[in-house]
């Protein structure tokens, strides 16, 4: 049974790094680099101690809509399976909520956003 990776996912923050990658998914991911456009990125202090040991980080990037296109956070775009991105739904704590959008390439794709 092959595994389809059907599901896009937009990261501009920890889900990049290879450590959170092997814990969260068991396996390195391979993307592409693309942009949001529209949204600001700040940083938001996490206290769930499970997810700041897999990160190393006490503070994450969060995005939230800015209303000015000018407004660009890079980021990269990871081809996953629905099971992996249950698996990201489970990593991200409350401050953040995904939603669907559609990133300066064009393509869409899942992103984790201020809740």
């Amino acid at each position: 049974m092959s595994v389809s990776y059907d599901q896009r996912l937009f990261s501009y923050g920890t889900l990049q790094l290879p450590a959170v990658q092997r814990a969260t998914f068991g396996r390195l991911l391979h993307g592409d680099a693309d942009a949001l456009v529209g949204f600001r990125r700040t940083l938001v202090k996490i206290d769930d101690a499970q997810v700041v040991a897999t990160s190393g980080q006490t503070h994450h990037p969060i995005v939230e809509p800015s209303g000015d296109d000018a407004d660009r956070v890079d980021g990269t775009v990871f081809a996953i399976s629905a099971d992996e991105l249950a698996r990201a739904d489970e990593y991200e704590v409350d401050d953040y909520v995904r939603v669907e959008a559609v990133l300066a390439s064009g393509g869409r794709a899942w992103v984790y956003v201020k809740a």
